[in-house]
């Protein structure tokens, strides 16, 4: 291959390029789909208004947690075992939790706990727990744990019912 054969394979290359990065520059401005602040408008839809008819709410935490299954709480802790040990003072990326039920907020000997859960104060009841692993982040603004929580009060109270027979 002589010197402007390559010269010009080169050319293409660099040109191609050229055409997929402007081409991507300008898909990116046409179809971005990132907030940029406030909505300009915003519909009312009537708010919280329920038409006058009382609102259902499930049974509470402590009627779910009577009936609870532990074994199905065993199920439920796999997916807290990544960052979770059950041994008592064996911390990972998350604290022990042997005997977590009834021990103090942030009470984990030798575990190095956010500042909001140091500073939260109280113990690790059955609600509290349920509250907490509904969502992490919002019971607990600020908290280092990244999991997005248990949508299913079944689950949340298999796996209270799960911790409560791990003793510390």
């Amino acid at each position: 291959m002589d010197t402007m054969t390559t010269t010009k394979v080169a050319a293409s290359l660099c040109g191609a390029l050229l055409v997929f990065m402007l081409a991507g520059w300008a898909a990116q401005g046409i179809y971005h789909v990132g907030g940029h602040g406030e909505a300009a408008y915003v519909i009312e839809t009537g708010g919280d208004d329920t038409g006058g008819e009382a609102v259902e709410e499930g049974p509470a935490f402590a009627e779910v947690l009577a009936s609870a299954d532990a074994g199905k709480g065993a199920n439920v802790f796999k997916k807290c075992q990544a960052c979770h040990k059950l041994e008592p003072g064996v911390n990972a990326t998350g604290p022990s939790l042997a005997g977590v039920v009834g021990r103090p907020i942030g009470g984990a000997a030798g575990f190095g706990y956010s500042d909001a859960m140091a500073s939260h104060g109280g113990d690790w009841t059955p609600e509290a727990l349920n509250e907490f692993l509904e969502k992490p982040r919002d019971y607990m603004p600020g908290t280092a744990m990244s999991f997005n929580g248990l949508n299913k009060i079944g689950d949340r109270a298999n796996l209270v019912a799960y911790l409560q027979t791990i003793g510390g």
